[in-house]
């Protein structure tokens, strides 16, 4: 009975150590896609573009607009976790290409 019991205890730390790489794999490609991110936004190609639409109101709103339909409250809402889907695969990417 004890036996049983055991299989079942090593198979629930099991998963849980599995969940707790994944969960760490995707803040491992979400902080990496921050870093490049944040990074590239200093390439010289884009940081007049970037000025301009800093200095652009109609872009500041669209970008509250946006941000708004985003719920860090509610991470198991569909658009939330979709979001999370796609920048998590792209983090992941960028993570595979300069690793």
């Amino acid at each position: 009975m004890w036996k049983w019991f055991l299989i079942i205890g090593l198979s629930f730390s099991a998963f849980s150590a599995q969940a707790q790489m994944a969960s760490l794999n995707k803040a491992k490609y979400m902080a990496v896609l921050k870093v490049v991110t944040n990074h590239k936004m200093n390439d010289k190609d884009i940081v007049k573009d970037l000025d301009k639409l800093r200095e652009s109101e109609r872009f500041k709103k669209e970008l509250e607009k946006i941000v708004g339909k985003l719920d860090n409250s509610r991470p198991n809402e569909a658009t939330n976790r979709k979001i999370m889907r796609i920048l998590e695969q792209a983090g992941k990417d960028i993570y595979n290409e300069l690793k």
